[in-house]
């Protein structure tokens, strides 16, 4: 049986995948420079990561936007539009995080730029709309095994010291976790090519890793406070017992090139509902945030975000 077979026998499931329309905001005066517990280098780090998303998304959102039309079955067409949706909203959200790290020194404006003109090239010049799924499918994994960690790990979620950014990675890890398998199903129905698959997911965690590394080394250089030795020395030290870069981390991420792998395989639907409640319930800590209680269309959240 080839790949695409075994996509096209796929039942898509139920799934949840929502447009939310939130904003977040951030102390004007107080909000403190290394805002991960005083912790240096996981705050450049959270700084890069957040750099990275905007561009990222909207790359993601034209990747999954070119095989729209090529969608047969009905739940999933209708989990693309929440797809957009999310994504739209999560590049406008962090468009104004990285804004307030950029007014803390951090270069995000710089890696933003950088990201914009790569993602450009990748989608206009050099590579199929084919290869651009795979990379989208690719880095969502990564985005929904994070995100598991924060939404599962008490440890995680204590390294943020402004609730206020906690709360906005904690909306974005829900939503990564309700859409994580949207890009996988649209590739497998539409693509379903394994080699391909697997070969861009390990030339992604390459290129991903390094640059993140890369750029959180410039982003140190810049900042002042990394001149104290001891200091950096014992922030280094704590990435060892990172829940972010725990073996299992790891283990789950190597899963996707499983020839019969999907990101279902890794049941996070109680997970997922318990948080949906603690953010977005009757009492949810972010309910009130919320600028509609309709869903609409992942097109509208596109052109809202613009």
């Amino acid at each position: 049986m080839t790949d695409t077979e075994t996509a096209e026998s796929r039942t898509i499931p139920f799934r949840t995948v929502r447009t939310r329309r939130i904003a977040f905001e951030y102390p004007t005066t107080d909000l403190p420079r290394h805002y991960m517990n005083d912790d240096l280098v996981m705050s450049h780090v959270v700084s890069v990561l957040s750099a990275l998303f905007p561009n990222g998304e909207d790359f993601f959102v034209q990747s999954v936007r070119n095989y729209r039309d090529q969608i047969v079955d009905p739940q999933l067409k209708k989990q693309v539009g929440g797809f957009i949706g999310q994504e739209a909203i999560h590049g406008r959200e962090h468009r104004t995080f990285n804004d307030r790290l950029h007014q803390l020194g951090y270069p995000t404006h710089r890696i933003d730029k950088g990201v914009g003109l790569l993602f450009k090239g990748l989608g206009g010049k050099y590579l199929s709309k084919r290869v651009q799924l795979a990379i989208t499918a690719a880095l969502e994994h990564y985005t929904a095994t994070l995100a598991e960690v924060l939404l599962s790990s008490p440890e995680a979620r204590n390294m943020f010291s402004v609730d206020e950014i906690r709360s906005l990675l904690l909306w974005h890890a829900l939503e990564e976790s309700e859409h994580k398998s949207v890009a996988f199903d649209v590739y497998q129905e539409a693509v379903g090519n394994y080699r391909i698959r697997v070969r861009v997911m390990n030339v992604v965690t390459v290129a991903f890793i390094a640059a993140v590394i890369f750029e959180t080394f410039l982003s140190l250089l810049g900042d002042p406070a990394t001149r104290d030795l001891k200091r950096l020395r014992r922030s280094l030290g704590a990435l060892r017992s990172s829940p972010f870069l725990h073996a299992d981390v790891w283990r789950h991420l190597r899963d996707y090139n499983r020839p019969d792998f999907h990101p279902d395989d890794r049941d996070t639907t109680e997970l997922v509902e318990r948080w949906r409640t603690t953010l977005f319930g009757e009492e949810g800590s972010l309910a009130d945030r919320l600028k509609s209680r309709g869903g609409g269309s992942g097109d509208e959240a596109v052109a809202e975000a613009g």
